[in-house]
């Protein structure tokens, strides 16, 4: 797949993995339509990509804001070629201590607005005929995590959730990645310094190789598809 010219949507674009992803598709010639919180964040990794970048400041746990998004997208470029669902949070306590709203705003986010986002955004995914959803699931979507709980949970339904529709929509030209990264050196860690000890955390997998791994699947041929990739650091 030629990624120049083609429509890029990512969320959760302004920092991490969005950003490292955005940077790349950037470099191979893509139009971007970048969606975060942050539009101070957002405007630095647009003025890193080029003139064919659009911003969208949103909550992608909001319904109303995202269909705001995916209609200001098609405002601006008219289609949607490939779709990168990046946006997630965790919220690491044991069960006992998880209070219902940390569940629902994990869920919220990681999972319904993945998949609002995704409903939203396949009339113009299904229009292109030469389409990819990247959905970024984590090794928690395949293992038990002690005290993550809810982000284990919720991990596990975007996996379940993108090999339904992997099926549902192939036949439509539309092919489906689910990529499952370990841990990743991003602000996702930068509140928990129990997390990782200062020489571990070195030793774990960079934005740069999860946006890589995105970045090789997209560019297949349209007639092979990768539906699930598990990315790990070499030597943790």
């Amino acid at each position: 797949m030629n990624i120049e010219n083609k429509v890029v949507v990512i969320t959760g674009a302004s920092k991490g993995i969005g950003r490292s992803a955005a940077l790349m598709f950037a470099k191979k010639g893509a139009k971007l339509a970048l969606v975060a919180r942050s539009e101070k964040l957002l405007q630095e990794v647009a003025s890193e990509c080029g003139d064919e970048t659009m911003i969208f400041t949103g909550d992608m746990s909001i319904e109303a804001e995202i269909i705001n998004f995916i209609q200001a997208v098609k405002n601006k470029f008219g289609r949607i070629d490939i779709l990168v669902n990046n946006a997630g949070l965790g919220i690491f306590k044991p069960i006992i201590g998880t209070s219902t709203d940390d569940w629902d705003t994990m869920f919220n986010l990681n999972m319904r607005g993945l998949f609002i986002t995704t409903r939203e955004a396949l009339p113009m995914l299904r229009s292109a005929k030469e389409s990819v959803i990247v959905n970024v699931a984590s090794l928690a979507g395949k293992n038990a995590i002690a005290n993550a709980a809810g982000y284990v949970a919720t991990k596990h339904a975007v996996v379940g959730f993108s090999r339904s529709l992997m099926l549902e929509e192939r036949k439509n030209g539309v092919r489906v990645l689910t990529i499952c990264p370990g841990s990743v050196d991003t602000p996702f860690f930068d509140n928990d310094g129990k997390m990782f000890s200062p020489g571990n955390r070195g030793k774990i997998l960079k934005p740069e190789d999860v946006a890589s791994a995105i970045l090789h699947m997209v560019e297949l041929p349209q007639n092979a598809m990768v539906s699930e990739i598990d990315i790990r650091p070499s030597n943790p």
